[in-house]
């Protein structure tokens, strides 16, 4: 079961829901009204998602589960059980590398890389950056990466409801992954602080782009599977920008090229 709280989150979910006409074993628990509830409302009736009035204690039981941060409720939860709890925005790699590599090199496709990014306001923030810049697929370590139950209730809010819509692929090795995708013709470059400027790159085709983790950056193993390492002009005086900042801006400069 999920548990999700947060107005974007639960309203991207269920807006999801009432395009696809799936609801996905979704139900919403209330203790309050407003325009936005009001609003979360309509799209629920669309999605034919049950509505259950609950007391403010029965969503507060219902959120223990959740991580501190996630426990503001508001008055809406929105709950995913069963077989479909999973989101269908995750995507088999191995079978969308396949296709992709039926593709021209010439058909623009970004694939960003998250080598163990353990913090999930981070992945989130990367992945509503994604959605933003157009990012044909995120792939994740299955390991050492904020993937895993209570993150994805964080990775929602943080997303401000675009982890309900990014394709996300989980898989056993990045490296692995990363030989995969330049087999299939991808140009692959990784963000570090000490490489070279992003504006003498043009980013034309298949992309991938590799964010390293919040303390140690890009492991060995990966970075040597890199085409090209690329950073970003700063004038600041501390070392480098956060990874999720980095990350959009890096997708900015490689959609508008």
């Amino acid at each position: 079961m999920q548990v999700i709280t947060g107005f974007h989150a639960i309203e991207e979910r269920v807006r999801k829901a009432a395009v696809s006409g799936k609801n996905n074993g979704m139900s919403l628990r209330l203790s309050k009204s407003g325009p936005r509830i009001k609003k979360i409302l309509e799209l629920a009736k669309k999605a034919c998602i049950p509505v259950e009035n609950c007391r403010e204690s029965v969503l507060d039981d219902l959120v223990k589960v959740l991580p501190a941060v996630a426990r503001d409720h508001r008055g809406i939860v929105l709950v995913q059980e069963g077989e479909n709890s999973s989101q269908d925005n995750c995507v088999d790699f191995d079978l969308w590398v396949l296709t992709e590599s039926k593709k021209s090199e010439k058909e623009k496709s970004v694939v960003l890389v998250l080598d163990s990014i353990t913090d999930p306001h981070n992945v989130g923030a990367i992945l509503r950056s994604s959605d933003q810049f157009g990012v044909s697929l995120v792939v994740m370590p299955a390991r050492h990466s904020a993937n895993d139950f209570q993150d994805n209730e964080i990775i929602a809010r943080s997303s401000a409801g675009a982890s309900a819509y990014v394709p996300v692929a989980v898989v056993n090795n990045l490296v692995r992954a990363v030989q995969k995708l330049k087999d299939a013709g991808f140009w692959i470059y990784g963000a570090d602080a000490g490489g070279t400027n992003v504006d003498e790159f043009n980013f034309s085709g298949k992309t991938c782009l590799i964010m390293g983790s919040e303390g140690s950056g890009i492991s060995r193993l990966l970075r040597e599977q890199c085409d090209s390492i690329v950073s970003i002009p700063t004038c600041g005086k501390i070392d480098s920008l956060n990874v999720s900042v980095a990350a959009g801006v890096l997708l900015f400069c490689i959609s508008r090229k």
